[in-house]
């Protein structure tokens, strides 16, 4: 069911599903409110007439201005989309380039816009003005002015989105947005029933099996899904342990060792296989499982504002601001266990799961390693370091923090030429080593 789930989640993501979906609407709308029209018995009369068309040749004047005008604008649109596209993928990454393509605001005015030229089109195509029939459709008429009026409506908030969705500050809070949501949806993990005080060693586990088979990974590319508990129910039922070397947002090869599956027989082909059948990749990064994607897009941004062709140093400042923030909120939390139980409470899966040093690992080397030459970012990060030592409670995530206050502050003495600098950066550096 997770992977129906799982599934549906990428193909909503999509691009063309919302344009697609808004294009069924229309040609659903074209269709019943031509059947209406042709059912009802409405004679307009008074001043409401003279919001309706009087013939048929006024009717198809009518639907031929608005399907040109609704197909010229989604023509501008489009190109008003691919113009942002370029400017996101030149100063933010490529790898951006899906966020914008998954704005939904971005996809249903092209939708509308495309939606409203087959539903005029269809509704043309039913005027009729013959001698044995006349037929016009006054309220799918109507329907397609109202649609244009608000069409136009939508069209200057579409601009203004547009304007403000390429700005760096837009961009790192909605990336922030999303890494937030993604965090607190997957912490804590659930893969079975989580082991905080596991206390069998998990290496005694392994050897009350008397054979053991090195689960190869069946395809080239990210691992973007496991299915937990199809996972769970399979290994609880072949009675295997099953040890985990990878976690999603991995890249994996064809071949690579995934894990090894201790059992007490050898297990057929056809057994591993079915094991495979629950991980699931392709060839770009997914957010559903995989809590670093969001921080490797934040990072990028960062890194590329450091570059000695944009040097931008405020953009990877704001985007330290927010990784502190998402980081401070993992100092709450409880991190996963790697020991996962089944019902009976019987160890099952051994699995590769994210920890705090990890993720500030992920967040923070690259930008330290691109903010060389660029004291105010270093300095930033010192700070980021004092917010986050005030927030750590156990002594794994203090020491992280810690080394990376060490790293940053190594840098520093090598690559800061002012002094005072360098003393304005000590003052931070004391309050983590003295906290």
């Amino acid at each position: 069911m997770k992977k129906i789930l799982f599934w549906w989640s990428e193909l909503k993501s999509t691009f063309w599903f919302v344009p697609a979906f808004i294009i069924f609407i229309g040609i659903s709308l074209a269709i019943g409110l031509v059947y209406w029209d042709s059912n009802a018995e409405f004679d307009p009369s008074g001043t409401i007439k003279f919001f309706f068309p009087g013939s048929p040749d006024a009717a198809k004047g009518i639907l031929t201005t608005i399907a040109a005008a609704m197909i010229g604008v989604a023509g501008t649109v489009f190109s008003i989309t691919l113009v942002a596209l370029t400017l996101a993928s030149n100063q933010f990454g490529p790898r951006l380039v899906k966020n914008f393509m998954y704005d939904r605001i971005n996809q249903t005015v092209l939708g509308t816009y495309v939606s409203l030229f087959i539903y005029c089109l269809i509704v043309l195509n039913t005027v009729k003005d013959t001698g044995e029939m006349q037929f016009i459709p006054l309220f799918s008429v109507a329907f397609a002015l109202l649609m244009a009026i608000a069409n136009i409506v939508l069209l200057i908030v579409f601009i203004h989105h547009v304007a403000t969705s390429i700005q760096a500050d837009f961009i790192i809070g909605n990336i922030s947005a999303k890494l937030s949501h993604n965090l607190t949806r997957l912490f804590p993990q659930d893969m079975g029933d989580g082991a905080e005080q596991y206390q069998q060693d998990p290496e005694q586990v392994k050897e009350g099996y008397a054979a053991s088979q090195v689960l190869t990974c069946g395809f080239d590319g990210y691992l973007q899904y496991i299915d937990s508990d199809a996972l769970m129910k399979m290994v609880s039922e072949k009675d295997v342990f099953l040890e985990l070397y990878h976690r999603p947002g991995s890249y994996l090869v064809r071949g690579l060792e995934l894990g090894k599956v201790y059992a007490n027989k050898t297990l057929e082909e056809e057994e591993l296989d079915g094991m495979r059948q629950h991980f699931l990749g392709g060839k770009t990064r997914t957010p559903q499982q995989d809590a670093e994607h969001a921080i490797h897009q934040m990072v990028e941004i960062a890194a590329r504002a450091l570059s000695p062709g944009v040097n931008d140093p405020y953009t990877a400042i704001s985007c330290i601001d927010n990784l502190s923030s998402s980081l401070a909120y993992l100092t709450t939390i409880r991190f996963p266990s790697p020991y996962r139980l089944d019902e009976s409470g019987t160890l099952r899966i051994q699995a590769d799961v994210l920890s705090f040093e990890g993720v500030m690992n992920a967040a923070f080397n690259s930008i330290r390693q691109f903010a060389k030459g660029s004291p105010s970012v270093i300095i930033r990060l010192m700070e980021a370091m004092v917010t986050l030592n005030k927030f750590a409670r156990t002594d794994e995530q203090k020491e992280a923090v810690r080394k990376h206050a060490v790293m940053t502050w190594n840098l520093a003495k090598k690559k800061f030429d002012e002094g005072r600098d360098l003393e304005d950066l000590e003052v931070r550096f004391k309050k983590i080593n003295q906290g």
